[in-house]
Order: structure tokens, then C-alpha cells, then sequence
């Protein structure tokens, strides 16, 4: 069996089990892997350096990011978590109390789980869970995995007219691509309703982009932005800095929301642009039945 790859300074993920629990109190008791992920980034303080290691080479997702989601299927196998199709995790007990709460044994307990004929040792029971955990996180990422690369490789203007058919799809309406006339970075606008009285004018700016959006490339939309719309919309297949997420939010200036990779992969599941989600039939026979005939 290849030796697992050290990572120095990356948390475990029974060390993020913690701030993963504290994350979602924080953020009132539920919220998407984007918000639970940033506050444990906020709780941890770990250097911006750490949270940019890949888990694979060349891969899309962070290590502390992989990392967490062994902590959230630990914590869900263990019964304080869980989380919806839209991908949104919830705790299970809102008055946990965190003091209370010990890893190690949340993780002993789990890796006793589905223990066939509960007679396997514990280093058997160990390695059973954890392959079991390990294609549930390998298999979420997985497909975002693929997806984001095929992202990666269409054109500049096809992703344009991707991220104009997901907010019409949204919906926004009047939605023009405006990127090819060079409009300062600008690649397009639209209109947003909200219940059916107040609108807001968008302006987005949509890059393919393996790494990290950085402070700057936000106050540079924001100074292309600056008196042309309410808001701001900021699309990337890759992902942003934690000193960008503070600087997307800064009081005093206009706010722009943030769409990174997962996000962008899950709101492509969630409109059924380009990718299906199938059931599986799964048919059992009953031989007792036949026999009490």
C-alpha cells in the first residue's frame, strides 16, 4: 500500500472536527460547505499559504478543504450532522454543547461501524469505515473534479455564455454578456427581482481560473463596478483568497457576492445544466415471502 503524503501544518480532519461544530453555531445551526469551510478558516487562522496546498497535484480542491469533508461525514456517520441535496449541512442538535463533544471518540465510534458479524479487530473495522468514508468524500469531489475541468477548457466566451445562461436560469433577466467589448473587466449584466417589487441591476465578471482570485482582482471589478450597478457578481471556477472573501464584504464599499468552483458545480447540479443526477433502482427479493405461500 503507497505511504500517505504528509502535509505539515494541515489539521487532521478529527482536529477540524471542532471548529467545524463552532462553524456551524456560528453561522446559526446549518450552512453550505462554502460558508462552514470559510468560518473554520476564520476559527482556525491558519496562514493563507496552508489553506492553498491541493490535495492532489493538480487537483481542484485544497487539502484542509478535502480534510473537512472527512470531518462533516465523521460528524454525520456519528449523528450531529446532516445535509440536504442542495448541499447545505445542518446540525442535528442545536443546543450541542461543544465542550462535551471529544473527536476521538467520535471517530473510534464511527470506525466501529458496520463491523460484519461485529468480529473484525479494530484495525480491520478501522480500514472498512475508512474506505467507506473515503469513496464518499472521493466520490462527492470526484465529480466536481471532472466537471471543473472541463470548464477549465471551453472558451472564454462559452463560459460567458454559461455563466449568462445560470442567472437567467436564477432568475435574472435582461442578462447581456458585455465581455467582448472590453468593458473594463466587465463581461456582463443583469437584473435581479426580489419578490416581485424591488430590482437590483448586476454586474458580473466570470473567469476560468485554476487557483486562487487574490484582493486586487476583487477591488479592480469593484473600480469597474463603481456607479454602474447595486451589486456586484464575481464567477470563477477557482477559488478565493481569505483576504479576498473579507474584501468582497468590506464596509463602506459596494458588496459583490462570491461564486467559486464548488459553488459554481453544485448550482450547475442544482439548475440540470450539463449535469444529471440519476437514480439508481435497487430491487430486493424476498424468499420468506415465497416460502410462507
Amino acid at each position: 500500500m503507497a505511504r500517505k503524503r504528509r502535509f505539515p501544518g494541515v489539521p487532521t480532519f478529527d482536529k477540524l472536527i471542532i471548529p467545524t461544530l463552532q462553524a456551524l453555531q456560528n453561522l446559526g445551526g446549518s450552512g453550505t460547505i462554502e460558508e462552514i469551510n470559510s468560518e473554520v478558516y476564520e476559527i482556525t487562522k491558519l496562514p493563507e499559504e496552508i489553506l492553498q496546498i491541493p490535495h492532489k497535484e493538480n487537483g481542484n480542491i485544497s487539502k484542509i478543504d478535502y480534510r473537512l469533508a472527512w470531518s462533516r461525514t465523521y460528524l454525520k456517520k456519528y449523528g450531529l450532522l446532516e445535509n440536504s441535496s442542495r448541499g447545505v449541512w445542518a446540525l442535528l442538535k442545536p443546543d450541542i454543547n461543544i465542550l462535551d463533544i471529544n473527536p476521538e471518540e467520535i471517530k473510534n465510534s464511527v470506525r466501529k461501524q458496520a463491523i460484519p458479524n461485529e468480529v473484525k479487530n479494530l484495525l480491520k473495522s478501522k480500514n472498512h469505515v475508512e474506505d467507506e468514508v473515503e469513496d464518499e468524500v472521493e466520490e462527492t469531489e470526484e465529480w466536481k473534479e471532472k466537471l471543473l475541468n472541463i470548464l477549465y477548457n471551453i472558451s472564454p466566451s462559452a463560459f460567458e455564455r454559461l455563466s449568462q445562461r445560470i442567472l437567467r436560469e436564477s432568475g435574472f433577466f435582461q442578462v447581456e454578456v458585455t465581455g467582448k467589448s472590453g468593458d473594463g473587466g466587465i463581461d456582463g449584466k443583469g437584473i435581479v427581482r426580489v419578490s416581485g417589487l424591488l430590482s437590483f441591476h448586476v454586474i458580473f465578471q466570470c473567469k476560468r481560473y485554476k487557483g486562487s482570485i487574490n484582493p486586487s482582482q476583487i477591488r479592480d471589478f469593484r473600480g469597474a463596478m463603481q456607479g454602474r450597478a447595486d451589486k456586484g457578481l464575481f464567477i470563477t471556477t477557482g477559488n478565493f483568497t481569505r483576504e479576498a472573501l473579507k474584501e468582497a464584504t468590506r464596509d463602506g464599499a459596494p458588496p459583490i457576492d462570491l461564486v467559486e468552483g464548488d459553488l459554481l458545480c453544485e448550482k450547475l447540479k442544482e439548475l440540470n445544466l450539463g449535469v444529471t443526477t440519476k437514480i439508481v433502482e435497487s430491487i430486493e427479493i424476498n424468499k420468506d415471502w415465497f416460502l410462507n405461500l
